[in-house]
């Protein structure tokens, strides 16, 4: 009788690897990579790592929005709705000045269209930059900036404002709206709020 074979097991796609929630950037580690993108000549980069920042928007709606989405005419806007791809609900964000300079700059530099892919591919079977693009490009910033790729990820640029607007403020519910939960419960958990504010209590308390 012939031997049945064992079946080899399937290893788990995060063995060796740290899941959980990414962490936000903080403010010098965002103004340090600016500089050097500003420095270098890096357009499109500036443009994808600011509006990254200032929309909170999920890699897979980023990478997919077009010019039209944030400009009015020529001039790029100061505020931008976009429908939500997983949940199916519009959110709104502030387009900052620095932004929408950095978003200029790459329209005019790549020859864009009012319909065209803001972030196209350079790759042919992609029309615009693909979600795994933009978190190697992500993971390269992370490497310039002297971080451990293993703590953050594209969720950190959609934590990074809506955490210090959190911090600033304490209101839940505008971060809610901002990044455009349904559920209060869902910003509480994205936020982490619980574990921050008792490590914040902590470094404040004298021994």
């Amino acid at each position: 009788m012939e031997a049945v074979g064992l079946a080899t097991p399937h290893e788990p796609w995060n063995k060796g690897k740290i899941v959980g929630q990414k962490a936000p950037f903080k403010p010098k580690d965002i103004w340090a990579l600016r500089v050097r993108l500003q420095m270098e000549g890096r357009t499109r980069e500036l443009a994808l790592l600011n509006l990254g920042i200032d929309s909170k928007l999920r890699g897979c709606d980023l990478v997919a929005l077009k010019v039209r989405d944030v400009c009015h005419g020529d001039q790029v806007a100061s505020r931008a709705i976009v429908m939500q791809h997983k949940t199916q609900r519009p959110v709104q964000f502030e387009i900052t000045t620095a932004t929408r300079d950095a978003l200029q700059a790459w329209i005019r530099h790549a020859g864009l269209k009012p319909d065209s892919f803001l972030f196209p591919s350079r790759l042919h079977e992609s029309p615009h930059l693909g979600t795994r693009q933009y978190a190697r490009i992500l993971g390269h910033w992370v490497d310039e900036l002297g971080l451990d790729r293993a703590d953050y990820g594209t969720h950190s640029m959609r934590r990074t404002k809506a955490t210090l607007i959190y911090r600033r403020t304490k209101n839940l519910r505008a971060v809610q709206l901002l990044l455009g939960h349904s559920k209060l419960e869902s910003t509480v958990r994205y936020l982490g709020i619980e574990v921050d504010d008792a490590l914040e209590i902590s470094e404040q308390t004298e021994i």
